[in-house]
């Protein structure tokens, strides 16, 4: 199979990219229930730039690229171990040439392959078929939305809908609940896979699976697919909206299967997907390994532009920011302010803020400006270059971020998904605000990097190292200020309100 390495590269690219039909049109349609001019209406429009953008470069659409699942059919007889093998290679040399950016870590020393390969890494499903074709699927799921996924052994006690039961009614409260959990922390508007029943290392994979269906189909199970309607319409009621800003699209699809289980165990298991929904397949012809035929989209139809305003809408009343920034600046934005950061900022993930805990930062970070970010890079010659550089979810450095802020006299954070109480509380101490940015919007912000100036720390990997760049006219929008003030905390309230009065 001479084409097959050419073919693999082309569909990781094409998934990597271009966002399929199916969640082009979905998001498009949710967009039109938003009021022009809020918040979820910019954060729309910031998305339908990025895909964009992401198609029109042939780019990332978001940084993080997920962990590589490929679904394989085969006829039978058919070299499995070669074509495991060609996988490898072409997922080495997308990261090479930074289609994906380098995500596996081992999960001991802590180390990144830099390659995207390790145990287990990509994620490889074989099942042999009748049909006298090789069909390869491929997704890409993010951290931030991995992270959201959730198991619900019922009966159990959920926040907000009190007791779920052994039956439909207890499965819908759960589905529910997860939508609402995640928040904006999962790039909302989300799409779920489920599993109702089987046990439960099973019934992810079965959920997960789910998420290869296309947004628009009909289940073919009445039952399950009257339950996917009733979900998708009181999940929207919710308001959790995009990003987590309040709005009225939460979920853009909702897929359900049901496996047998255990008499003693009734788990219901939820995939999160973000809006940056990538999964996109071929058939390839099993003697030549060419492509044959993709699936979810026609490479023959025109890509029309998502976005329908040309670069952000900007009103006039933004604020500029140029960093080193100080109290008196910080304290003076509010909740709702939208900010354009122009000049130095710098990058830092987990890694960087647990070292942060232990030793002092490789450069001076008073004033300064941190980015929830892990790139993707490339190195150009000497320089380096961004080539997606979204932010990532914001809460794992909960831990840290007060502390953090206290100790070095970092004034602004930017990232997405919201922090919790005791960052809030840190913000109000030092005269410091979170900025944030739009979840998976990886273009966007690349391209407001005019420089990479430095980079410290690389030893922790190209997505965790602390990047120095040089940026102009970066938006942000600020959701929690130095006066106690929390965009996250009054949704979270507001959609628990809205999700009780759905169980009444």
């Amino acid at each position: 199979m001479e084409l097959l390495a050419a073919s693999l590269l082309e569909l990781i690219t094409q998934t990597s990219t271009n966002l399929p039909p199916d969640v082009r049109t979905a998001m498009g349609m949710a967009h039109e229930h938003e009021e022009p001019g809020t918040r979820p209406d910019q954060a729309f429009n910031i998305i339908e730039l990025n895909v964009d953008m992401a198609n029109e470069d042939e780019a990332p659409i978001c940084q993080d690229t997920g962990m590589p699942t490929f679904i394989v059919h085969t006829p039978a007889g058919t070299n499995q171990i070669k074509i495991a093998a060609e996988i490898r290679q072409a997922v080495a040399e997308a990261t090479k040439r930074g289609k994906l950016r380098p995500n596996s870590v081992d999960s001991l020393t802590g180390a990144n392959s830099g390659n995207n390969l390790g145990p287990e890494t990509p994620v490889i499903h074989f099942e042999q078929w009748e049909k006298d074709e090789i069909e390869v699927k491929l997704m890409l799921k993010g951290g931030g939305c991995e992270n959201k996924n959730i198991q619900y052994s019922l009966p159990c006690e959920l926040d907000h809908l009190g007791r779920a039961g052994r039956d439909l009614a207890g499965v819908k409260k759960c589905i529910l609940h997860a939508v609402w959990q995640a928040q904006g922390q999962g790039c909302a508007p989300g799409a779920l896979g489920v599993c109702v029943g089987s046990d439960r290392g099973h019934g992810y994979a079965v959920a997960k699976m789910q998420l290869f269906r296309t947004l628009d189909d009909v289940n073919p199970d009445p039952v399950l697919a009257q339950l996917e309607t009733e979900i998708m319409e009181e999940a929207n009621r919710l308001g959790v909206g995009p990003m987590g800003f309040g709005g009225k699209s939460s979920l853009i699809g909702c897929k359900i299967a049901a496996a047998n289980r255990l008499p003693a165990s009734f788990f219901v298991s939820v995939a999160y997907n973000c809006w940056a929904f990538r999964r996109l397949g071929v058939v390839l012809d099993p003697e030549t390994g060419a492509i044959t035929k993709w699936l979810y989209r026609d490479p023959d139809e025109t890509v029309h532009k998502l976005a329908k305003v040309e670069g952000f809408p900007l009103t006039g009343r933004e604020i500029i920011i140029e960093p080193p920034v100080t109290e008196e600046q910080m304290r003076a934005l509010k909740v709702g302010d939208v900010v354009l950061i122009r000049g130095e900022i710098y990058t830092g993930r987990d890694a960087v803020h647990h070292h942060l805990m232990s030793s002092p930062p490789p450069v001076d970070l008073a004033g300064a400006i941190i980015y929830h970010c892990g790139p993707v890079m490339l190195k150009e010659g000497d320089q380096w270059k961004v080539k997606a550089a979204g932010p990532t979810t914001s809460s794992r450095e909960e831990p840290y971020q007060a502390e953090v802020m206290r100790r070095y006299g970092i004034k602004a954070v930017i990232g997405k998904g919201g922090m919790g109480a005791r960052t809030l509380a840190g913000l109000k101490e030092v005269g410091g605000v979170y900025l944030h940015a739009i979840g998976g919007a990886a273009q966007v912000y690349a391209r407001t990097v005019e420089k990479v100036l430095d980079v410290q720390l690389i030893e922790f990997g190209i997505p965790e190292a602390m990047w120095h760049l040089k940026v102009h006219d970066f938006a942000a929008i600020v959701t929690m200020d130095s006066h106690g003030n929390s965009l996250h905390a009054d949704v979270e309230k507001t959609t628990g309100e809205a999700l009780a009065a759905l169980n009444r």
